[in-house]
């Protein structure tokens, strides 16, 4: 069947854009594949593939490569070619590492599924991955989150569950695009401080019972909180100050100013970069000297 269905994609060359081969028992992947450089989708998940073949380099126009529930075990180098890779699926198989020079090659990528996997680590290299929106490690064995992996700004979706994590790095304030960061079963001790504070306030203000009794027990961080801000866009509360700004504003009437001014700044500020771009056409950002 499986060998039915690749003739008859290589008889339409150029203008084959999708292969799908599922649990078709596959130790090997078609060497054919070079043949089809129009390829867009390849989905090989559910065999058991062991390597990929030096072929998939000529892939070049792929945009989504499915290679979950295979026997693999590194991301390998080949995939460094797929210049214009978006998703990459690489869920329940065997990797253990990175080829080296791997993620140099994935700068169009913005999704990486790594799930069930044997990783302990991530390489220093994961930060190349400029584009990326999501990253799902669950089920590893990850001890700790690369530096690296904080500069990616685009990311918004980060699944660390089921791994051994013991902390999170500071610099993760500095995902700026990040709204879901799943830490489910792990062995982490201590939150970065920014992090914790802002959950401990959101359910502050939502009046939880657990978090408005337990906060009695903890005078010097009740203290500490009672000097929270809220954002001015959002309105959510947050411990240090994230972005200053200045917005523009008409003054009030009761105001002893000028009556030539129709527009004063006021010192103003905001929770995070999300909202700093959702700010209106008065609002500036105040770069420091």
């Amino acid at each position: 069947m499986s060998e039915r269905l690749l003739l008859t994609a290589l008889k339409g060359g150029n203008n084959t854009k999708i292969i799908t081969l599922n649990g078709k028992k596959m130790k090997k992947m078609p060497s054919a594949l070079e043949k089809l450089p129009g390829l867009r989708t390849l989905d090989l998940q559910n065999n058991l593939i062991c390597n990929v073949c030096p072929e998939l380099s000529t892939l070049t126009q792929l945009t989504l490569l499915n290679l979950g529930n295979n026997q693999l075990e590194e991301v390998p180098e080949e995939m460094k070619h797929l210049t214009s890779l978006k998703k990459l699926h690489l869920f329940g198989n065997r990797i253990h590492r990175f080829a080296t020079g791997v993620c140099g090659g994935l700068q169009e990528l913005i999704l990486l599924n790594l799930n069930y996997n044997l990783l302990k680590s991530l390489p220093e290299e994961i930060g190349r991955l400029k584009n990326l929106t999501y990253l799902s490690i669950n089920h590893n064995q990850l001890t700790m989150i690369p530096t690296e992996l904080c500069s990616l700004v685009h990311l918004s979706a980060l699944h660390l569950n089921y791994n051994q994590l013991t902390c999170i790095p500071e610099e993760i304030k500095l995902l700026q695009n990040l709204r879901q960061l799943f830490l489910v079963r792990n062995n982490i001790e201590f939150l970065p401080e920014e992090i914790a504070a802002r959950f401990v306030l959101c359910q502050l203000e939502e009046n939880n019972d657990l978090i408005v009794n337990a906060i009695e027990s903890y005078p010097e961080t009740k203290d500490k909180l009672s000097k929270a801000k809220k954002c001015a866009l959002c309105s959510k509360p947050f411990l240090s100050e994230w972005l200053e700004c200045v917005q523009f504003v008409p003054p009030s009437k009761n105001w002893k100013i000028s009556r030539n001014l129709h527009l004063i700044p006021l010192r103003i500020l905001l929770c995070s970069y999300h909202c700093f771009d959702q700010r209106g056409p008065k609002v500036f950002g105040i770069v420091p000297e």
